[in-house]
């Protein structure tokens, strides 16, 4: 299924909160000053998938009857979100996001960081019109998340000793934490159920490891014209990701080694392809799939305890989808 049918699919139940959304993601973002406005308007132009906003939107809807707040914290997962891609350009150094040239290229490397910054006060903008302690708890405990499991990498980067455990902490709090967040605030918005928020939370979390599983294979095997970024790009700059991580906890010490001494220098592309090989044989791959399907599993047993419904049924696509999809 291509992008855009898939998201109409999803979205089929959610038409209306999505033009609301979108509006009040204008409306918070507006600024009386004209770059601000111009970059903004570039970082919006092409949207994406805008998929942690469609979750809020759902979340709600499987809950109850959205309301104003659903679509502020709908805007303020977005903004976190583009936020957070904005400042991973900077530290990546990617000239290219969603097929497009990346504010830094475009502009430059202060221009990202400063709207990035932006783009983070206006969420806390967002944060206080919400006016709900159980928001604020989830909201301050992911943007906690989300700036640890970023700084964990590039730690286990540095010291190449990353495992399993390490990897999914990593992942859990960098990329499912705003995924968990999403989900969570759709549901606080409109239920006062406990159950019914922490169940949300948890389909989320568990979401987003999948979905980073799956970018995490596509920086070994996907083209960069299918993605609409760069790939084998986690490859070359050492971050060891579930394939990688999963073909040295089966290799020889000598080869381990081997493949650590190229990781510690530049190499050539002949030599990634070697790696990207190796990762293949020893079956770093498939085991990344199987443990993807596995949370999919997981996170759609989480949803057991709501009725059958259109809006259950797209939550569920979307882990059909990141399960089949080729960028």
């Amino acid at each position: 299924m291509n992008l855009n049918k898939f998201l109409d699919t999803i979205s089929n139940p959610i038409q209306d909160d999505i033009h609301r959304f979108r509006a009040e993601l204008i409306q918070s973002l507006s600024s009386p000053f004209g770059l601000i406005n111009k970059v903004i308007k570039y970082v919006t132009f092409k949207k994406g998938k805008q998929l942690r906003p469609r979750l809020t939107l759902l979340s709600a809807r499987i809950c109850g009857e959205p309301t104003e707040m659903t679509y502020k914290a709908a805007a303020l997962v977005e903004i976190l979100h583009v936020a957070t891609l904005l400042h991973d350009d900077v530290v990546d150094e990617s000239d290219i996001r969603r097929g497009l040239p990346t504010i830094k290229r475009i502009w430059n490397n202060k221009i990202a960081v400063l709207i990035g910054d932006y783009m983070f006060s206006k969420a806390l903008s967002n944060i206080i019109h919400l006016k709900d302690f159980d928001a604020l708890h989830v909201l301050s405990s992911a943007a906690t998340r989300l700036s640890e499991g970023e700084i964990f990498q590039i730690e286990k980067a540095i010291k190449k000793d990353m495992t399993e455990e390490s990897y999914m902490k990593m992942v859990s709090d960098k990329t499912a934490s705003l995924f968990n967040a999403s989900c969570k605030l759709g549901a606080i918005t409109t239920t006062d159920v406990q159950e019914k928020r922490d169940a949300l939370g948890r389909f989320g979390e568990k979401l987003g490891i999948a979905f980073q599983i799956r970018d995490d294979i596509f920086d070994i095997m996907g083209a960069s014209v299918k993605v609409g970024k760069p790939t084998k790009f986690d490859l070359k700059k050492n971050k060891l990701t579930l394939p990688m991580i999963h073909m040295f906890e089966v290799m020889q010490k000598g080869e381990i080694q081997m493949v650590k001494r190229q990781l510690n220098r530049h190499f050539r592309r002949k030599e990634v392809e070697g790696i990207r090989k190796m990762i293949h044989q020893y079956g770093g791959l498939s085991y990344a799939e199987d443990r993807m399907r596995t949370l999919s599993d997981e996170a759609i047993t989480e949803l057991e305890i709501f009725p059958d419904s259109e809006v259950k049924n797209s939550m569920i696509k979307i882990l059909e989808f990141n399960l089949s999809r080729t960028y």
